[in-house]
């Protein structure tokens, strides 16, 4: 089963003549790819698979869907990444918009 995790976009940029941006996922921040997202701006709420953004939704979407992962435990690659890098990043957290 293929996963797409929401994340909360902090910033665009280009790079290389692609659009990315840093997007949040509970607390973790990643670069992902915006290309198949034109209409996101910051502060827009997006499903990520495998480092692409591939749909906007809204702040309660995507806290449902997160609790969601939750409870079936999709997100403990998240977590594991947070535990690891502790100094210097954020700590994980729950979305709460």
């Amino acid at each position: 089963m293929c996963l797409g995790i929401p994340g909360e976009i902090l910033e665009i940029n280009e790079d290389q003549g692609l659009r990315v941006g840093k997007v949040r996922f509970a607390g973790i921040t990643r670069e992902v790819c915006l290309e198949y997202v034109p209409e996101a701006v910051k502060g827009d709420f997006v499903v990520v698979h495998v480092g692409f953004a591939i749909a906007t939704i809204d702040a309660q979407e995507a806290a449902r869907t997160y609790r969601i992962l939750e409870e079936f435990g999709q997100t403990a690659e998240l977590a594991a990444d947070a535990s690891q890098s502790e100094h210097g990043r954020e700590v994980p957290r729950r979305i709460s918009k």
